[in-house]
């Protein structure tokens, strides 16, 4: 019988003390209004996956987009502020 190693090394790679630090659930948060845009975006896309888009769908993409690339800007203008600096 053959041991296959990789398979115990993934299975304890997820053990319940390797739980993410306050500062990771923090950068977490803080990056969350990309995150919620950028699935904004998505959906966006998604629903026009399988026909012709319409002018209403383009312009639920433009709206996303430009809601993604706000969050964004935000999201540097932020660390920029925090860093002491100006993006």
């Amino acid at each position: 019988m053959d041991h296959i190693v990789t398979v115990q090394d993934a299975v304890t790679a997820f053990a319940p003390w390797m739980e993410p630090t306050d500062a990771e659930l923090d950068a977490i948060d803080g990056e969350m209004p990309v995150i919620l845009a950028d699935v904004d975006l998505l959906d966006a896309h998604i629903a026009t996956l399988d026909r012709t888009p319409s002018e209403l769908d383009d312009r639920r993409i433009r709206r996303a987009r430009r809601r993604a690339l706000a969050a964004r800007v935000a999201l540097v203008n932020r660390a920029a502020d925090a860093a002491g600096g100006a993006a």
